[in-house]
């Protein structure tokens, strides 16, 4: 399973996890990513999509 948006497409990002004596390591900022089930108004049935947090509240924006 990828992390990946479905809508928006967005992905992991890269960074450094930075320790108090300011040792850099390597990591990954995952997305926020939530299993919704959204309407299809083209097939006419609910469909299960995962999607990041932002894309969510942008598609409750530009319904409401």
């Amino acid at each position: 399973m990828t992390k990946i948006c479905q809508i928006s497409g967005k992905r992991s990002n890269n960074a450094y996890q930075v320790s108090h004596s300011h040792i850099r390591t390597k990591k990954l900022q995952h997305v926020n990513l939530q299993t919704k089930r959204v309407w299809s108004i083209k097939n006419k049935r609910w469909i299960k999509i995962k999607l990041s947090t932002k894309a969510l509240k942008s598609i409750y924006k530009n319904i409401l």
